[in-house]
């Protein structure tokens, strides 16, 4: 299993409250980013959520998920919310993916999540898929969770229901709202790749809305019968396999730049740089056995997916450091335990520096700190290894007239 991280986010909601939201992120640069709208009074933190989410990063896919307005960890009043605001919320989420990170290709959605996403498609125009997971067809299907109380509703204009065992108030606007829903024309129109999920046993949303959403769209479309999964998709087994199938149907619909694996690797004893696509400054670094991205930070117009130029930069000096360091207590058999090296670049002025050749304008400067894990070695012994140290071959390149031959082709 690859290597992944989340972050903790927020934004703002289309009521003006503010939203959590976390944002799932694979090991290395995101191939694409996919939004996923959870179900119907749930959070972001539901174990589908979650877990289909952890299951698309792992192929590189990046997913933001939050809690809809007035739920989990989000501001706002679930009473004043209905269907249309949850869409707006998505939209809302789309923004803000599209402005500090990339819009959306993909979007996901659980049970009224599902529905949400694809009333939100059109006005997402990056969006090139969009997967729906035990999706009513009708959004007024949700009314079916506090039927009882419909006719408290209509009278007195709103009820306390109890979804899931949580109090929630339902308001006659919300009913309204999603009895005046037109879907069959979003999806009609939707214009985007389809893929429907649906477990046949599923006892809250019939297996009969996903053969209206499948007959109402047009292709590409395609259905995965999740088998025995129950609605909220509660077994882990469930739930990877609902991610792992978007994960690679997706793949087939969005702009993916190639993997590191697949670029182009150097030649032996060269490096090879190549742009990724990934963002405006993102680099494919290889060797010919290794690969490594470089980018710049956000703050420099990146998408900081990789170590910057000078970082790799400071990392062959620190590396050769403690490489040199090694060998040499290793050939004298020294007990020498471990070597760190940090190190940090600035530019400073010549004139604050007496060592150095250069009197006027500023100069490069790179501060290595070297710690000596060793204590059984001798005060004689930590003077060598320090000496050793300025006679890695990094070190002596820096320290020499440099000649970069360039050619174009």
């Amino acid at each position: 299993m690859a290597d992944t991280r989340s972050e903790k986010l927020s934004f703002t909601g289309a009521q003006g409250d503010t939203l959590a939201a976390r944002l799932d992120l694979p090991a290395g640069p995101p191939v694409a980013y996919a939004l996923f709208a959870h179900c119907f009074t749930c959070s972001k933190d539901i174990f589908a959520a979650s877990r289909i989410s952890a299951a698309l990063a792992e192929k590189g896919i990046a997913v933001l998920r939050f809690d809809f307005t007035g739920l989990g960890h989000s501001d706002g009043e679930f009473a004043n919310t209905n269907f249309s605001s949850n869409v707006a919320d998505l939209i809302a989420a789309a923004e803000h993916l599209r402005e500090f990170r990339e819009a959306p290709e993909i979007l996901i959605g659980h049970s009224l999540g599902g529905a949400a996403v694809l009333a939100a498609a059109a006005q997402i125009p990056e969006a090139r898929a969009v997967a729906t997971i035990g999706a009513p067809y009708d959004p007024a299907h949700v009314t079916h969770n506090f039927a009882a109380a419909l006719e408290t509703i209509q009278r007195d204009g709103e009820a306390e229901v109890d979804l899931g065992g949580r109090p929630f108030v339902i308001r006659r606007q919300f009913v309204d709202d999603v009895e005046k829903q037109k879907q069959e024309t979003a999806i009609a129109g939707l214009r985007k790749a389809l893929l429907v999920l649906h477990a046949p046993g599923d006892d809250v949303v019939g297996i009969e809305n996903a053969s209206q959403i499948f007959l109402a769209a047009r292709h590409p479309k395609s259905f995965v019968s999740l088998d025995a999964a129950d609605h909220l998709l509660g077994r882990k087994a469930d739930a990877a396999y609902a991610g792992a199938v978007i994960a690679a149907w997706a793949e087939r619909y969005v702009d993916t730049p190639d993997a590191p694996a697949t670029r182009p690797m150097a030649k032996p004893g060269q490096v090879l740089v190549q742009e990724t696509g990934n963002g405006p400054f993102a680099q494919h670094v290889a060797t010919d056995r290794h690969v490594l991205t470089a980018d710049e930070p956000e703050s420099y117009g990146g998408k900081d997916s990789g170590p910057t130029p000078y970082d790799l930069l400071l990392a062959g000096l620190g590396a050769c450091t403690a490489m040199t360091m090694r060998m040499y207590a290793n050939r004298r058999k020294l007990p020498l335990n471990q070597v760190t090296v940090e190190l940090d670049h600035k530019k400073i002025h010549a004139t604050d520096c007496a060592e150095c050749e250069t009197a006027e304008g500023k100069i490069d400067r790179i501060h290595r700190v070297i710690t000596i894990d060793g204590p059984d070695l001798t005060a004689e012994q930590r003077e060598k290894l320090v000496e050793i140290a300025d006679k890695c071959p990094v070190h002596r390149t820096l320290h020499s007239e440099v000649w970069v031959d360039t050619e174009t082709v």
